[in-house]
């Protein structure tokens, strides 16, 4: 059994992107595998939060794994900060990371473009945080989209430069990127992935939509004049990316969604897209409206600390004993 690793940040309502290329996969991971779905709260500090909307987003992205199928029985659902081993981890793995390595992050590039002085520290030393969270649990696959690939692959670099430095305690995780689904692109800039933090409303779907809102996005979604329904990500980026949303919506494949419009008009296709994804995301509201407010949540998230602690606690000392830290009591 394959131990995996996922944590998503808690900074606004999670996208049908998020749903697509992340969240309906880990639902099939946790039949046969050891899952660890992680809420990294710490991470969101990297920029400015108000408190109470932290801890609302902290609660409502919780209910939503539960509501998307993650299922507390079979994996271990937490929230970083319940667990103090990922932020002593995370130091010890800056005390082995090289500022050069971690200015090269292309986020931490983006976000510090023009002058550093308003920067967070913290934006340019999260990825070691990161490998921290990964590390810590003996993770062997980590599935993320394209854009998390340069942190994992400074996660794997940490991990090997620990064991050779001081012992060899860390497994060295594998990259997972989906392939169909991985990145859904912005409704109203095709080209760009959707993100839950655009500014424009109109070019992301969030899971928490109403099915008036997911409807009208969609119908108002930027597409080509040619009329036709075919794949095309170069040429007709914002079909493609329709295409890619109803395929991963209903599990039918591009070739065949192609055919099954091939007579139809763009508002005809758009229509049948709104209402698959639609028919998606309708159980999953309904079950996080009947969680978001219960004691149940709360008790999920209790005992998936427990775990993540009780699991964390033993890769921490670990690490601490092979970099030399505390004390070594003598036996009586």
């Amino acid at each position: 059994m394959k131990k995996i690793f996922s944590g998503i940040q808690p900074s606004g309502t999670l996208t049908l992107g998020n749903y697509l290329g992340a969240m309906k996969h880990f639902v099939e991971l946790q039949d046969d595998n050891q899952c660890y779905f992680c809420i990294v709260d710490e991470h969101a500090l990297t920029v400015p939060q108000d408190r109470l909307k932290l801890r609302e987003n902290i609660k409502s992205l919780a209910a939503l794994y539960i509501a998307s199928g993650i299922d507390p029985e079979k994996s271990v659902l937490f929230i970083q900060s319940e667990v103090p081993a990922h932020t002593q981890l995370g130091w010890m793995l800056q005390t082995v990371s090289y500022i050069g390595e971690l200015e090269r992050m292309t986020q931490f590039k983006d976000k510090s473009k023009g002058s550093k002085e308003a920067v967070s520290a913290g934006l340019l030393t999260y990825p070691p945080l990161m490998a921290a969270d990964i590390l810590l649990y003996g993770t062997d696959i980590v599935p993320v989209g394209e854009d998390q690939k340069q942190h994992l692959e400074l996660t794997r670099d940490l991990a090997q430069r620990f064991n050779s430095r001081f012992n060899d305690i860390f497994t060295i995780p594998e990259i997972s990127i989906p392939k169909v689904g991985a990145r859904i692109m912005s409704l109203q800039d095709p080209t760009k992935k959707m993100s839950k933090s655009d500014q424009n409303q109109k070019a992301v779907i969030l899971m928490l939509d109403t099915e008036k809102q997911i409807e009208k996005k969609i119908k108002s979604a930027v597409t080509d004049s040619e009329g036709v329904v075919k794949y095309d990500k170069d040429n007709k980026p914002g079909i493609s990316n329709l295409l890619t949303i109803y395929s991963c919506c209903t599990g039918e494949s591009i070739e065949q969604l192609e055919e099954k419009y091939r007579d139809s008009g763009y508002g005809e296709f758009k229509q049948a897209t709104a209402n698959v994804v639609i028919e998606t995301l309708r159980p999953i509201q309904q079950r996080y409206e009947e969680l978001i407010q219960t004691e149940e949540l709360d008790t999920l998230l209790d005992q998936g600390a427990q775990k993540a602690n009780a699991d964390a606690q033993k890769m921490l000392i670990k690490a601490k004993k092979a970099m030399g830290l505390g004390r070594v009591k003598k036996k009586k």
